[in-house]
């Protein structure tokens, strides 16, 4: 029977679902009934009866007409399902599920009669704009700061400093120090779990340790034993030790300083690829600049992207919502292994329920961003042109020369996704208005910092299109 023939009718319902009412036939349903028993006479064995030779009435009596109506109806109903969404053009996401169920619809089946079928399924939204043009945008200003050109030189200098030992004088800020301690809550006088060590090299600065344990130490000369009273922090990552009050039996085994290296040529050739230091503070400005740029432009992005959300009218289905929420599980899991942790071991399943249960409000806010950049895409008639596509995948060929496994179609289209992504923030730029505000004033902890030897010299890591994400010895003493 032809798909043109099943009387279709489809109701929208809520969270981007569509109930598919499809009324089938008597003459189907009794097509769908005797392919059935011929099906199960073909493939049932019994005592007596060759394969495929057991008559109608035998068949019957043994299996019984029950299953046989329902494996008539579980094949008619899958076949009318795949007509129906190709004769309406339905773009369902995934399988559909039974209104009322199949053991209810089972018992309305009858063979010789017509049926009514009901499924529903969820289907691609439709985003719509209240609007697109005019958009006001508030965006966080980043701007260049000279003085960081100096602090990136201090830190590769710090990383570089000699350790040498301290004589005849008392533990100052800024020193390392060799010390042993225990660790017992004020509380109950029980011991703190990590909270102790034989010896351990402390950097007596502020924030490397809970509050009150480095300014303890610091007074103290080699070989002094002293008690420090110090208090967990109330976000200490271990939830039984917040905001606990805690008692430091310290020993100060050694005292070394840091003997920093002279800020000459000399330092920029060992901490960089310069020959001078000349050289070296006009790269870092160069990259301190460009960052800031970078920096500035993602965030003016962002508040536009932000802004156009905001006129954004969708009804997330479930069913994306969870694919997007598995996508950013995985996303994690593949982050970890490259980190080179054991992924099984770790993705446990409550790790993976408790990782998809906090990934939501993220899926949820990368589909509306999207489904946002697409409708503005629509709505503006804004694409990309052929001759911008291949121009740009043979250049990103050329950078891949050498990788293996690359999908050519694959390729293709994050090419054209990057390039109409940024063609609509253009548009954007174009057609509203950004203002800029101050930035936080914990904005420069954010900042990157030299993480190596020779990190004042080294050039900023190759952009990267998703997040990464992320010592226990003694930690629990650590802030």
């Amino acid at each position: 029977m032809s798909a043109a023939s099943l009387k279709v009718k489809t109701t929208a319902r809520p969270g981007s679902r569509l109930a598919v009412e499809v009324a089938v036939p008597a003459e189907r349903c009794k097509e769908s009934y005797e392919a059935a028993v011929a099906r199960l006479s073909r493939t049932i064995n019994l005592p007596g009866f060759r394969k495929g030779k057991v008559p109608r009435a035998v068949l019957l009596q043994q299996i019984g007409p029950l299953r046989i109506r329902a494996t008539a109806l579980e094949s008619m109903v899958d076949g009318v399902w795949r007509e129906a969404i190709d004769q309406e053009k339905i773009e369902a996401l995934g399988q559909p599920d039974l209104t009322d169920g199949f053991e209810t619809l089972l018992e309305a089946f009858d063979p010789s009669k017509e049926l009514t079928v009901t499924l529903e399924t969820d289907v691609a939204p439709v985003p719509k704009l209240k609007t697109t043009k005019g958009l006001k945008a508030e965006a966080e200003s980043v701007s260049y700061d000279p003085a960081k050109v100096d602090e990136m030189i201090e830190q590769s200098r710090r990383q570089m400093a000699t350790l040498v030992p301290v004589e005849n004088r008392a533990a100052a800020n800024g020193d390392v120090a060799v010390v042993g301690f225990a660790g017992t809550y004020s509380d109950d006088g029980s011991a703190i779990e990590g909270g102790s060590a034989d010896s351990m090299d402390v950097e007596l600065e502020d924030g490397r340790m809970i509050p009150g344990f480095v300014e303890g130490v610091v007074g103290m000369a080699i070989g002094d034993e002293k008690t420090v009273e110090c208090q967990f922090p109330e976000d200490y990552p271990k939830e039984d030790a917040r905001g606990r009050k805690a008692s430091f039996v310290i020993n100060l085994k050694d005292l070394k300083t840091r003997e920093l290296p002279e800020l000459d040529d000399a330092f920029a050739k060992q901490a960089s690829d310069k020959g001078t230091m000349a050289e070296l503070r006009a790269d870092l400005e160069e990259r301190l600049k460009d960052d800031a740029e970078r920096r500035q432009k993602s965030n003016r992005h962002d508040a536009l992207i932000a802004a156009l959300v905001e006129q954004l009218e969708v009804e997330l289905p479930e069913s994306l919502v969870q694919q997007e929420v598995r996508n950013l599980v995985e996303q994690t899991a593949g982050q970890f292994a490259q980190q080179g942790m054991d992924v099984k071991s770790l993705f446990t399943p409550d790790l993976v329920r408790n990782l998809m249960e906090s990934s939501r409000p993220e899926a949820v806010e990368r589909l509306r961003r999207s489904l946002a950049l697409s409708a503005l895409a629509e709505s503006e008639g804004l694409k990309v042109e052929d001759a911008a596509i291949d121009a740009k995948v043979k250049e990103v060929k050329k950078q891949l020369a050498g990788e293996r496994d690359i999908d050519p179609q694959r390729l293709r289209d994050a090419v054209i996704d990057d390039l109409l992504r940024d063609k609509l923030l253009g548009w954007l730029e174009d057609n509203s208005t950004v203002t800029e505000k101050a930035a936080e004033a914990d904005d420069a902890k954010a900042e990157k910092k030299p993480a190596a030897k020779k990190t004042a010299a080294k050039k900023p890591a190759a952009k990267k299109t998703t997040k990464a994400k992320a010592e226990k010895s003694k930690e629990d003493a650590e802030a």
